[in-house]
């Protein structure tokens, strides 16, 4: 039987449910870094490789001169994901 891995960001660092991370992202022509939080990590089958995916609540604090428009949970890849805070909700302890 498999054990079942762990979702990790680049540098090796577990990702868990409520951890503050770091991600890039788009707006219009231009990348911006952003903070988030996760609000849940699971893997998706994508051109036949499994990738991790984690669904993030944007905190609004980010670089760039304009505002974001909206605060919605997005769908985002592990792979440029940064851990900067591990368990900020206290979601973890439940």
């Amino acid at each position: 039987m498999g054990k079942r891995g762990v979702v990790a960001d680049y540098a090796g660092d577990e990702l868990y449910r409520g951890d503050l991370v770091a991600y890039a992202a788009r707006q219009g022509n231009r990348v911006r870094m952003a903070d988030a939080i996760v609000d849940r990590v699971t893997t998706r089958l994508v051109d036949g490789r499994l990738r991790a995916m984690l669904c993030i609540r944007p905190t609004g604090t980010e670089s760039g001169f304009a505002k974001r428009r909206s605060l919605r949970k997005e769908w985002i890849s592990a792979e440029h994901v940064r851990l900067i805070m591990p368990d900020v909700t206290g979601e973890r302890d439940q």
